[in-house]
């Protein structure tokens, strides 16, 4: 006699794992989402006060916190972990870009504003400095004072500010740019991270010269320049600490020193000035002009090249 026949119960088809690009474009939609949210919320407040933003610096260091808070929220939402962020210096390549990050506002500020108060296009005058009790030293004492303060006590107030974006433009945006294959990564970065300063701009609440539209354009350009800057060291170390420094200097030694040390607005210098977007630029082509491996970690293999300026 011949066996009954058995009937196979159906075999459910396998759970298709997301590749990482799939991750990584969900992870951008959900880190655009809650930094739109964010951003809306605190410029919102912003261009409604019409003050300048340093009389309002909570609203300020809220809204420069909303892409780190994002980025994290994101994280917690799609169990991403903060492995990849990366709070680790990352050795003597992370220790040096660090440094650079330290030195590089000061080479920008002497350069263009020297230049432009040398010649004549901005006007050199140093602020009084009475309540730090530095009022008797003559001018040039002066600036080196005030140079030595926003460099030490000032840079170190601003990283805390700086990190809050840089955790969330270059300690996650950047990286599911490029991990998403997104064509030229560092590029839109910087674009999106320029696009999200403009309506400050535009309404002369922040970094506007006597030209808003044009301080809007070029400072784009500035923008992008330290752009590529900021994700070399980020992904060439594998380490964020040398971004966060870059950025929060660069607050506390260009505002707070350069342009504090300036008469008045100009087309030439400030964040959207041109001498100043010209030396970032030229800065960035020397250091990314050609591609470069990017790393998740400090002592990772690179996960990907991307290109740099002439890319």
């Amino acid at each position: 006699m011949s066996e009954p026949s058995r009937i196979e119960a159906p075999v459910a088809p396998a759970e298709a794992v997301p590749s990482r690009a799939d991750q990584a474009r969900k992870g951008l939609l959900v880190f655009f989402a809650l930094t739109a949210l964010g951003t809306g919320v605190f410029q919102g407040l912003l261009l409604r006060s019409g003050r300048p933003i340093g009389e309002d610096p909570w609203l300020v260091y809220a809204l420069m916190w909303t892409p780190g808070t994002a980025s994290i929220l994101a994280r917690l939402a799609l169990r991403e972990g903060f492995r990849d962020v990366s709070f680790r210096i990352g050795g003597a390549a992370g220790w040096k870009a660090t440094g650079l990050g330290w030195l590089l506002p000061v080479v920008v500020g002497l350069g263009a504003y020297g230049f432009a108060w040398a010649t004549g296009l901005a006007h050199f005058e140093i602020p009084g400095l009475a309540g730090v009790g530095l009022s008797a030293l003559a001018p040039p004492l002066r600036f080196a004072a005030l140079l030595g303060l926003s460099l030490t006590l000032v840079s170190l107030l601003s990283l805390f500010s700086a990190a809050g974006e840089e955790i969330g433009w270059r300690g996650y945006l950047l990286t599911r740019l490029v991990e998403a294959e997104v064509p030229r990564p560092v590029l839109v970065s910087g674009l999106v991270w320029a696009a999200w300063h403009l309506p400050l701009i535009l309404s002369g609440q922040y970094a506007a010269g006597p030209n808003r539209a044009l301080s809007a354009v070029v400072f784009v350009f500035t923008v992008t320049g330290i752009s590529f800057v900021l994700a070399w060291m980020r992904l060439t170390t594998g380490s964020v600490w040398p971004a966060i420094v870059l950025h929060g200097v660069w607050n506390a030694v260009i505002q707070g020193t350069f342009d504090t040390s300036t008469k008045e607005p100009s087309i030439w210098v400030g964040e959207a000035g041109l001498l100043v977007a010209g030396l970032t630029l030229a800065l960035a082509w020397l250091l990314v002009r050609r591609g470069f491996p990017a790393r998740r970690a400090p002592a990772e293999e690179p996960f990907a090249t991307v290109p740099g300026l002439e890319g």
